[in-house]
């Protein structure tokens, strides 16, 4: 079992207990940080399925791209939320990473719940490789973004540091306001996840059955070819009402491929393994959870045929 929460006695923790009224204010009780491309997207869509919970749709990135815009800017995500909603929320999957989250969130929040989830480091840099892949904005084989430190995009390699940057989190937030566990238990357990999660933050959990094990952003679904996602990008909101009714998604049909990726290459696959490995034994320690089962962990060299 890789999850690890907070002890709690059956109570909400104070924060939480936090509502959206006058005396609570607008404020964030808890937040999802990460990391990129780790199933963030399907715990907010399940978090917001419960009535007690408000998320905004998108990912606000205030304390991380955003935060010139000041805190009134931050607070338009939040203006919409319900009059009953007990606990508000967020996520944006990059706080993790970036070198400023952390203390700007700290001098905010300071007893804000923090959600993390995490991936293989290698599965996850190829995950976000794909991702940008099938937007356009990289045209090249992994290895012209994931073998050199100093590639444009620098966060397929550094964002899976995982160790580096929660040090950063726990410098300056308690142990037990971090809950943190892996990508592959919510294909395994989405069930525990929802309940740990939703513990964590101090609702009720909420279960939404045929939803639990529905994937988010998965790299694999059919999707239309890039020309046409361009071209039909200036009417994106006005068909936005038509998605998920048969006409609509039987036209996409017709024209959504599956995307035929360029591939991690095992040579590949064993250098990530070993650029990672020592910060995924840190991260062993300093979570207090066994990583074995992932690629990178201590001895994946070795697996991979590498002394």
């Amino acid at each position: 079992m890789t999850t690890t929460a907070a002890s709690h006695s059956g109570a909400p923790p104070p924060i939480a207990q936090r509502a959206a009224s006058e005396d609570a204010g607008w404020h964030p009780s808890f937040v999802v940080i990460g990391a990129v491309k780790a199933a963030t997207t399907w715990i907010q869509m399940r978090l917001r399925e419960n009535p007690d919970v408000f998320m905004p749709a998108c990912e606000p990135h205030f304390f991380s791209s955003g935060y010139d815009a000041g805190e009134a800017h931050y607070r338009t995500f939040f203006e919409q939320r319900p009059s009953g909603v007990r606990v508000i929320g967020e996520k944006s999957a990059d706080y993790l990473a970036h070198p400023m989250a952390a203390a700007r969130m700290a001098r905010m929040l300071p007893e804000v719940r923090l959600a993390v989830l995490l991936r293989d480091p290698v599965e996850r840099a190829y995950s976000d490789y794909k991702m940008l892949y099938r937007r356009g904005t990289v045209k090249g084989p992994p290895e012209a973004y994931l073998t050199r430190p100093g590639s444009a995009y620098q966060r397929f390699l550094f964002d899976g540091l995982y160790a580096r940057h929660l040090e950063r989190w726990l410098e300056l937030f308690p142990r037990e306001a971090l809950l943190a566990f892996c990508h592959e238990d919510v294909a395994q357990r989405p069930r525990a996840i929802i309940e740990a999660v939703s513990h964590h933050i101090g609702v009720t959990p909420v279960l939404v059955e045929p939803h639990a094990a529905r994937t988010e952003n998965d790299s694999s679904t059919a999707i239309l070819p890039l020309p046409l996602r361009k071209a039909l990008s200036p009417f994106k909101r006005a068909v936005r009402p038509w998605r998920g009714t048969p006409v609509f998604e039987g036209t996409r049909a017709l024209f959504a491929r599956e995307i035929a990726y360029p591939p991690l290459s095992a040579d590949l696959r064993a250098r990530l393994c070993d650029f990672y490995a020592s910060d995924t034994e840190r991260l062993e320690q300093m979570l207090g959870i066994d990583l074995s089962h992932w690629q990178c962990s201590p001895g994946a060299s070795r697996q991979h045929g590498r002394s």
